[in-house]
């Protein structure tokens, strides 16, 4: 009935997640609100951390991309499923670091790192950074000369592989802001000159091809691409990879249209191409690394709001304004992405009218779903917009100085706040009159 399975109705109509009443949520915290099932973001763990146990020996680690979403209490609950974690940003880095997070198990990405990120990062003794170019190389070996300290690194490789999803978010192809090509000879140089480097440890290589991806076969070519340019590193510069971290990119279902593959259908396919490609190029299995991030997050969330407004233009549109909009999720105005709503407080009703689901903010691209089919809406109602638990709060703006919702986690009937609603007094902390 609902596209996330974490959600339910109850007997009077009304929305249900994590064993809370949404319309009871909505009147108790207000609106907006982001919420979160906290044991559907548990299970989404378990069910990387089961596959990687059965299908390659338990021989590696799932990072949690934070950039899905990031606060103290995620990288908490994280560090105690013992998962590691993807940050891309000192703010992530810290938010981990303050939140108690194992920094041997986090990986720092990024494309353009500043020498603070880099010291940052050095200091709290980041477990490993993925370098993007070799100006970084050169940055991070003088940084951790200066500290006298060897750090782990590995560099990310855009295998040449163009996935099928969003133009915005492909990464893996050679035209991309990100890491180091194969193709021109580029990434095996970069690896001839880390090893020169007595500061930094070359420990593995690294590629994320895309994100929103439906279809088995470009992880199963990046497994082979990389693994083949493992076989490379060890022919050519003997040099023995550790550390195989084929990214993420599993794709979630926004709506009834998308069909993605159960994700422990990809670490099997993977492991058996890792496992087979490591045979045919005489090398050691290397351990594995994966980074989900969406896929653990974004089903176990949505975001709540109140209707303000039901305006019909005759044999054009009718627009359902919203007390939130484009600056807690962007991502309709950014990549035209589709969602998928309920009436929270009529969640069983029949839908009869296509309407179009309109923010507050002063631009007229500012939807959030565009022509859905929806019950009866009147002023007042509690709409839920599904499957927003990942890139909506972390992509959240203060345009029009309008403060950010705050985070609501759910589990077994309870609510507890995770992130506060921000005051205006918020909007006004970093002004100088």
């Amino acid at each position: 009935m609902f596209v996330s399975e974490c959600l339910s109705a109850n007997e009077n109509g009304h929305l249900m997640i994590g064993g809370c009443d949404t319309v009871e949520l909505a009147k108790q915290f207000g609106t907006p609100l982001y919420v979160m099932d906290e044991s559907d973001i548990i299970k989404n763990c378990k069910l990387y951390q089961e596959s990687l146990n059965r299908y390659y020996d338990g021989n590696g680690l799932v990072l949690y991309a934070s950039k899905a979403f990031s606060c103290m209490y995620m990288c908490k609950l994280m560090n105690d499923l013992g998962m590691g974690l993807d940050v891309v940003s000192g703010g992530e880095l810290y938010t981990a670091w303050k939140a108690g997070f194992d920094m041997s198990r986090v990986y720092f990405h990024g494309n353009n790192k500043t020498d603070d990120e880099l010291k940052l990062a050095v200091e709290h003794k980041v477990g490993t950074i993925v370098v993007d170019n070799v100006d970084e190389l050169e940055r991070l070996n003088r940084i951790a000369s200066e500290k006298d300290v060897v750090v782990r690194i590995m560099f990310r490789i855009k295998p040449g592989i163009d996935a099928h999803t969003h133009s915005f978010i492909q990464t893996g192809q050679i035209d991309s802001k990100f890491g180091v090509a194969l193709e021109n000879g580029e990434a095996i140089e970069a690896y001839r000159r880390a090893v020169e480097y007595s500061h930094l440890k070359v420990m593995g290589v690294h590629c994320h091809i895309g994100s929103q991806i439906f279809d088995l076969e470009p992880f199963k070519l990046a497994a082979k691409v990389m693994m083949n340019f493992i076989g490379d590193l060890h022919d050519k510069l003997n040099i023995e990879i550790e550390e195989l971290n084929l990214g993420g990119g599993y794709g979630i279902k926004y709506t009834e249209e998308d069909q993605p593959i159960n994700y422990d259908a990809y670490i099997q396919a993977v492991s058996e191409v890792v496992k087979q490609m490591a045979q045919e190029r005489g090398v050691n299995l290397p351990k594995i690394m994966m980074e989900p991030g969406r896929s653990i997050v974004a089903p176990a969330g949505i975001t709540l709001y109140t209707v303000g407004g039901v305006k019909e233009i005759k044999d054009v549109r009718t627009y359902v304004s919203v007390d939130g909009g484009m600056i807690d999720n962007p991502r309709y105005i950014l990549y035209e992405s589709k969602y998928d709503a309920v009436l929270a407080n009529k969640a069983t009703a029949p839908r009869e009218n296509v309407v179009t689901i309109a923010g507050k903010c002063c631009e007229s691209g500012d939807l959030l779903i565009k022509d859905i089919k929806m019950p009866h809406i009147e002023v007042g109602d509690t709409l839920a917009v599904l499957a927003t638990g990942a890139y909506n709060y972390s992509m959240a703006s203060h345009y029009n100085r309008i403060p950010n919702p705050p985070v609501i986690m759910v589990k077994d009937g309870q609510a507890k706040e995770i992130v506060r609603r921000e005051s205006y007094e918020d909007l006004l902390r970093n002004d100088i009159l």
